[in-house]
């Protein structure tokens, strides 16, 4: 399984810019396997992304704003969804992955 983040380069947005650095240095942080997808270089790529958010996480005008994360084709959420469940420490659950193993459950 890979988690995919679609995010813009050339993000004219310094939001967007932090929530994507944010997201990006969590996930290497973490050591969690992820490919990051450039929208703004693949055509593709960013209809594929539109195309596949579910409409209840669709803005009412315009398109929705990178990192969006997905796990293999399984949308995840956005950035404020990453961020919730950062928060609630459920990002494995949030991404659709198991969580590592700490060290007291190697020690067993």
């Amino acid at each position: 399984m890979v988690i995919k983040v679609y995010v813009a380069s050339s993000s004219g947005s310094i939001a967007v810019k932090k929530h994507q650095q944010a997201l990006v240095g969590f996930l290497e942080a973490n050591r969690i396997n992820f490919q990051e997808v450039d929208i703004t270089m693949l055509e593709e790529q960013r209809l594929w992304m539109y195309r596949n958010i579910p409409k209840e996480k669709k803005p009412e005008k315009g398109n929705p704003l990178p990192p969006q994360i997905f796990n293999e084709d399984r949308y995840c959420g956005d950035y404020e969804d990453f961020f919730q469940s950062k928060e609630n420490n459920t990002v494995f659950a949030f991404l659709g992955l198991s969580s590592p193993l700490s060290k007291t459950d190697l020690e067993c």
